[in-house]
């Protein structure tokens, strides 16, 4: 089925705490890059990390800090060289392997990605976001027992990080078990109110659980058109085709142009509309 669903989970940074900081690089020029990636102020953190190059060179820590910022713009080959390259540092290969598996995951190279981030929770029991991302990883397989365990991990060594309940919420919508998720999510925007993702996948779970009108109200108009395309997208899954059409008619209404995904899923919509008749017309005349 075609759709517009803003249901990925959110990214997540990958080290658990500060790392060692190696000889020639301050501690105030670390803790400035680390605070401007915390805060997704990427551009800060970039020009911080210029500077810091400049003065201190391929200093192992300033290689994974560029890592990081390759993985926060999607650049995972950047990324994988990156953290390939300080791998055979002692005091950066946990980090590193986190690094690569998260990379590797994004370039699709999943087997490799589940070897290292389990390595890296091996060597690091306690780097939540690696065990977030392994969570991600068993998503994948529809591993969900080794999913829900890597997920416990992350939130009991997070104390309940918000990108983490959302990545558990989402990972039991998957499961179509709707109550587990929508109170991830809900837990979720208690902890981070402005998250996306969780904000956008509760109301994906509540047009799942039928409640429409709940699950559209708010929408801010920039988002209007996507949040009616995804509730009747969730509408037709739960084979609620009249409703499925008609939110979706809203949804290209509501589009400023035209609604390419919108339109592929109306028509699916009313196809799956007319099989549904004609199958309860062929019972009905027997």
């Amino acid at each position: 089925m075609c759709v517009s669903l803003s249901t990925v989970p959110a990214y997540a940074g990958l080290f658990d705490s500060e790392p060692k900081k190696p000889a020639g690089v301050s501690g105030g020029t670390i803790s400035a890059i680390q605070s401007a990636f915390d805060d997704q102020r990427y551009l800060d953190a970039s020009r911080l990390l210029d500077q810091a190059l400049l003065a201190s060179g391929n200093d192992p820590q300033l290689t994974y800090w560029a890592g990081q910022l390759s993985l926060a713009h999607g650049g995972y080959q950047d990324a994988l060289t990156n953290f390939s390259t300080i791998k055979t540092d002692p005091k950066m290969h946990t980090l590193a392997l986190a690094g690569e598996g998260i990379a590797l995951s994004g370039l699709g190279r999943h087997e490799e990605a589940m070897a290292s981030l389990q390595a890296a929770v091996m060597e690091d029991p306690k780097a939540w976001r690696v065990w977030n991302a392994l969570g991600s990883e068993y998503d994948r397989r529809h591993d969900w027992a080794n999913a829900e365990a890597a997920y416990t991990h992350a939130i009991t060594s997070s104390g309940g990080a918000a990108i983490v309940l959302n990545n558990r919420g989402f990972s039991r919508l998957s499961q179509k078990k709707l109550d587990l998720a929508v109170a991830d999510f809900v837990a979720a925007l208690q902890k981070k109110p402005d998250l996306a993702p969780a904000r956008n996948n509760l109301r994906l779970s509540m047009s799942m659980q039928g409640e429409y009108d709940r699950a559209i109200k708010g929408a801010p108009p920039t988002d209007q058109a996507a949040v009616l395309n995804n509730a009747g997208y969730a509408a037709m899954l739960r084979g609620d085709y009249e409703k499925a059409k008609e939110l979706l008619t809203q949804a290209m209404k509501a589009k400023n142009g035209y609604y390419a995904v919108a339109a592929a899923n109306l028509e699916l919509a009313q196809s799956l509309s007319k099989g549904q008749a004609r199958d309860e017309g062929h019972a009905s005349s027997r």
